[in-house]
């Protein structure tokens, strides 16, 4: 059966090998005629990122490029990225490559029409309603990872460079109007960069599983998310061009942040300030995370994934599951501590404080505080 199709859930999304030259029609589709295509330093000279800009010249959309981002992009990275936009007269985004790319022009295209600070649409309460919706730019994203699933989001995380803390600004016109998802762009993925997205990926669908809000529909999608981890995830680490593995996690990649509308949790809330501190890649931060906080939960969420381990083909109910779990870890050479990544254990105190502050915190099936999440980062580190 051919990895191919057109979906309309969450968003337009052409899914298929080779899709990346529908990109002209996509920026049609979305009324854009002069991109400005935003991406990583590291993807910027990479062969998929000169073809693609080739495919927009050749279509008339120019070859507009903004690839001043960094791992966790910043207000700074903001700035310059509307400042590109607006000399360069464009009339749209092309979200290109990994989270970080994807956040960052999913916020070009927002705050190249706002007046306020970005700070002022931080997800909390309504403040989203502050922003002139009229002005906001149509988006087209195309991911080259297969993790994070901002490609599918109404979010991006930014950090503020001052405070050191990850930031969640919302708006549902952030939602990108198209998606291109084609996994020929992922191929060429460093190993530890296709282990941390997928666990990425797979955390998402753990937390949305694990949350006790009630969103009968994400619970379904991040079970499945979670199958398509486990039997395909292993399979892309091993073999890069293997590209049925590749458009698999491309799709749970999307399950997983559709999934997490239900919610996310304490794996979230620690990793998103040892991100915004010490720079550590994303997904491989959660999935030193996801061990301990699965312990803590544990009491709360066992008989879920005692059905959950039972679909997924894993004996022995949650034990078993939560065995899998560090053995996928070790299996894709995740480090075992924080540690590992460069997180400080002297900063615990305040790491604890910036994670109570996550709005991550709210799906925990626990009530997190203080003292229980300093206990958690000291297990971790």
């Amino acid at each position: 059966m051919p990895l191919t199709g057109n979906w309309s859930y969450p968003t337009a999304i052409r899914f298929g090998a080779g899709r990346i030259a529908e990109l002209p029609g996509a920026c049609a589709e979305a009324g854009i005629t002069r991109p400005l295509l935003v991406t990583d330093r590291g993807l910027a000279d990479l062969p998929i990122t000169r073809a693609t800009l080739g495919i927009m010249e050749a279509a008339g959309l120019g070859r507009g490029l903004f690839a001043e981002v960094d791992p966790n992009p910043h207000e700074q990275n903001l700035a310059a990225g509307v400042e590109a936009y607006h000399a360069g007269g464009h009339d749209g985004v092309i979200a290109f490559g990994g989270g970080s790319g994807l956040d960052l022009g999913k916020m070009v295209a927002f705050m190249a029409g706002q007046t306020r600070p970005v700070w002022d649409f931080e997800d909390i309460g309504d403040w989203w309603t502050r922003a002139d919706a009229d002005a906001i730019a149509p988006i087209v994203a195309v991911p080259t990872t297969a993790g994070t699933g901002a490609e599918v989001g109404r979010a991006s995380v930014i950090t503020n460079s001052h405070t050191h803390e990850k930031k969640i600004i919302f708006h549902p016109q952030v939602l990108p109007a198209v998606v291109i998802c084609d996994p020929e762009l992922t191929v060429g993925m460093p190993r530890p960069i296709t282990a941390g997205t997928g666990l990425d990926a797979f955390a998402h669908c753990v937390e949305a599983f694990s949350s006790p809000h009630y969103h009968p529909m994400s619970q379904g999608i991040a079970l499945e998310g979670m199958r398509l981890v486990k039997d395909y995830l292993p399979r892309a680490y091993a073999d890069g061009s293997d590209i049925e593995a590749r458009a698999q996690m491309m799709s749970a990649a999307i399950m997983g942040a559709t999934a997490f509308q239900k919610g996310l949790g304490a794996i979230h809330a620690m990793s998103h300030p040892i991100g915004a501190v010490f720079n550590t890649h994303h997904g491989t931060t959660n999935a030193v995370c996801m061990p301990a906080v699965l312990d803590f939960n544990a009491d709360h969420i066992r008989p879920r994934f005692d059905m959950a381990a039972a679909y997924l083909g894993i004996d022995g109910g949650f034990d078993g599951f939560r065995d899998f779990v560090q053995a996928l870890n070790d299996q894709l050479d995740i480090p075992h501590t924080l540690s590992a990544l460069g997180a400080n254990p002297e900063r615990i105190d305040e790491l604890a404080t910036m994670a109570l502050q996550d709005p991550s915190c709210g799906g925990n099936p626990v009530t997190l505080s203080v003292d229980n999440l300093k206990a958690l980062f000291q297990r971790c580190m």
